[in-house]
């Protein structure tokens, strides 16, 4: 095929941001697709009577706004539409790249977290139990774990024989068990419209089929369930119901009662995805408290604590706790001892209250600070929530807006990474993270954002 060229008259100054818009106009109306090459810089520069150093300036205002990627060796090519939801909903950035990131959910970390890590670390040194240094037997391995596990479990609000409890190196392990458990191949699982960002993939691989479901501002509503249920034969409810959704949506007791109701009547089993923990002090009971026949519910350390502790615990109906534990065996075989012996450790001592109380404290400062810098934009969080949600206004799409705000120097996700049925009209936006920047960069994406939201989008798709 011939390579696109652009045509030199329809430059104008500064030339790299025309150059720029040139090459997103022809991505928008189909001239250059996904995958195309695009000219060497060299040949493109001496085409239009460019410097080297124009066109390298347009290809990386474009590379930094993931419209294109340059491969050394191979060229630089068109990649997918940013935010059609191919992808995860972080932002890939290159180490040093000067961009404010929010797009990526992690707790707030400092050097005091490194600190206890440390600590905890040294206690463990020379004084690991026989069974967590060669036990190859989980249940050897693992006992009392789960004793110390059940302190941080109450703190979620759960209460659970230690044999209903199941160590797993995190929330996706326990995620990929559960529906591993409560489904069957060809079943179908329903979730909320904008649901967790690897459900699909997880179901598809294996052979379960998913539905996004209409929500209101407190989450699924239970009139879309019953539907989905008697209508469509939906077996399996997979829900996160604390805020830890992409719309930040957190659902009151009477919602969960009324959810609860619903997959008793149809007989459904639910998966519970708490992986934020105990981060939101008062919030109403899990929905595993209410029907703990049906409900599957995993929480961890990672989100709420520390990214490095990759512990976490499933906590399984009576009636599946075979089923559970043998499919975690042949996936996972065990969490991993060590890894679980420091989170214990960190429990018992009373390290993890401390760290979360810290979390909450912080979080808190932010969350204050993105409902005062986004005040009157319709946002929607939590008070100690890692994410808030930003419905976008009139005029605005995900793909502009993720696009506009990165070449700005602030990185935030799509909604469209979290859609789990792409043909439902829904309310656009995009996820927010708050846990990430220290809060000065912080305060100045917020800012950045604003200011975004409170004006209308260029008519050329990108600012450049």
């Amino acid at each position: 095929m011939t390579m696109w060229m652009p045509d030199p008259a329809s430059l104008s100054r500064p030339a790299y941001r025309s150059l720029a818009r040139a090459i997103v106009a022809a991505i928008s109306d189909g001239t250059l697709r996904p995958g195309d090459r695009l000219p060497t810089h060299r040949d493109l520069a001496f085409r239009l009577g460019l410097s080297v150093q124009t066109v390298s300036r347009a290809y990386e205002a474009l590379i930094r706004a993931d419209v294109i990627t340059g491969e050394v060796g191979r060229g630089t090519y068109v990649k997918s539409a940013p935010g059609d939801g191919r992808g995860p909903p972080y932002q890939r950035l290159d180490s040093g790249e000067p961009v404010i990131d929010c797009s990526m959910l992690t707790p707030v970390l400092t050097p005091m977290h490194g600190a206890a890590l440390d600590s905890a670390l040294a206690g463990l040194a020379g004084s690991v139990p026989p069974e967590v240094l060669g036990s190859f037997r989980p249940r050897m391995a693992l006992r009392s774990h789960v004793e110390r596990a059940q302190t941080w479990l109450a703190l979620c609000g759960i209460e659970a024989r230690a044999d209903r409890v199941l160590p797993t190196n995190g929330a996706t392990p326990a995620m990929t068990v559960a529906l591993l458990s409560a489904g069957a191949l060809g079943d179908l699982v329903v979730t909320e419209e904008l649901g967790h960002h690897t459900l699909k993939s997880l179901t598809q691989l294996h052979g379960l089929k998913l539905e996004g479901l209409a929500c209101d501002d407190q989450g699924i509503l239970p009139a879309a369930l019953d539907q989905a249920a008697r209508q469509r034969k939906a077996r399996v409810l997979y829900v996160m119901p604390s805020g830890n959704n992409a719309r930040a949506l957190t659902m009151g007791a009477q919602r969960r009662a009324d959810i609860v109701a619903v997959a008793r009547l149809h007989d459904m089993l639910i998966v519970e995805n708490d992986a934020w923990g105990p981060l939101e002090p008062r919030r109403p009971a899990p929905l595993a408290m209410l029907a703990p026949e049906r409900v599957f519910y995993f929480t961890a350390l990672s989100k709420c604590l520390i990214p490095a502790l990759r512990s976490g615990w499933l906590v399984v109906p009576e009636s599946h706790v075979t089923a559970a534990f043998g499919r975690h065996m042949v996936t996972n075989w065990m969490a991993s001892a060590l890894v679980a012996e420091l989170s214990a450790r960190m429990i018992e001592d009373g390290t993890a209250l401390q760290l979360l109380r810290w979390q909450r404290r912080a979080l808190a400062r932010r969350n204050v600070l993105a409902r005062r810098l986004l005040d009157g934009l319709g946002l929607q969080g939590s008070p100690h929530g890692l994410h808030v949600w930003l419905p976008l206004p009139p005029g605005w799409d995900e793909a502009g807006f993720v696009n506009s705000a990165r070449l700005r120097g602030v990185a935030v996700a799509p909604g469209s990474a979290f859609e789990t049925d792409p043909s439902r009209r829904r309310i656009q936006g995009v996820r927010i993270c708050l846990g990430a920047p220290d809060e000065p960069a912080l305060r100045e994406g917020l800012s950045l954002i604003a200011r975004l939201a409170r004006n209308m989008p260029e008519p050329d798709f990108l600012t450049l």
